[in-house]
């Protein structure tokens, strides 16, 4: 189905459930004349974009009091950044989408690129990819979880990354050291060097609020990095500077 059937079919879904208070997988794939996988990947992805609520055999409205709390979850300055690095992205390519809420609003910019192989060590950015209508090929890092940074980390997600080589690596930071690199709060940095050893292209996805925090932990230095994406609130003299460091530097709107 194209990707124009499959947005008209989701907004259908949400009409209906506006209207009868519930939905059955059943009665949708019936209702589509389509199957009911197609329609559970349809609930997947309207429940991972905050407009419903999935249940046992299919879905209901999103409680009033998630809906108010996801409505700043992903800021547009976050989308913006999001929808800039997708167009960096070919068909076919091998990217790896490292944990955090920029990243994961790549997820949804992904749903026009065909043939995909997606790594991620992030259990809630695969969710989302397993809901694309598209379904790349989905990768996960295993390893051992850090509640900190909700993702799998340590020597057994390192290894599974080493036996594979990818074209992009997709990555948010906590902080731009503008001498450094990236920095970090967490102490686990290993996996994210790893992710930027196998990848040919280091891609850092960062509001520029984020720039001169004070954090002490490097995590990836700007010789390992090739572009960095951020807002155009970044100022020129930072921009020049960075710039500097044979990086390329892409500023949205």
């Amino acid at each position: 189905m194209s990707k124009r059937n499959t947005k008209q079919r989701r907004h259908i879904i949400i009409t209906e459930l506006n209207k009868l208070g519930e939905v059955s997988v059943d009665q949708l794939a019936k209702k589509f004349d389509t199957s009911e996988v197609t329609i559970r990947k349809d609930l997947a992805a309207l429940e991972n974009s905050g407009l419903l609520l999935r249940r046992y055999g299919g879905a209901v409205p999103l409680p009033s009091e998630l809906i108010e709390a996801k409505s700043d979850k992903v800021s547009k300055r976050k989308v913006s950044i999001a929808e800039k690095a997708a167009t960096l992205i070919r068909d076919h390519n091998r990217i790896i989408l490292d944990s955090g809420s920029t990243t994961s609003a790549l997820v949804k910019e992904l749903s026009n690129k065909q043939g995909l192989v997606v790594m991620t060590n992030s259990l809630a950015i695969a969710k989302e990819i397993h809901a694309l209508e598209n379904e790349p090929t989905l990768l996960m890092t295993g390893g051992t979880w850090d509640p900190h940074s909700e993702s799998f980390q340590g020597k057994v997600a390192e290894s599974v990354l080493r036996s594979y080589d990818f074209d992009q690596l997709f990555i948010g930071a906590d902080g731009i050291d503008i001498e450094r690199g990236t920095t970090t709060f967490n102490e686990l940095l290993g996996l994210s060097q790893v992710m930027a050893e196998v990848s040919r292209e280091v891609i850092v996805m960062v509001e520029s609020e984020k720039l001169n925090r004070k954090i002490p932990n490097l995590e990836i230095p700007w010789s390992d990095i090739h572009t960095l994406i951020t807002d155009d609130d970044m100022p020129m003299e930072i921009r020049e500077k960075i710039i500097a460091q044979d990086i390329n530097v892409i500023c949205v709107q």
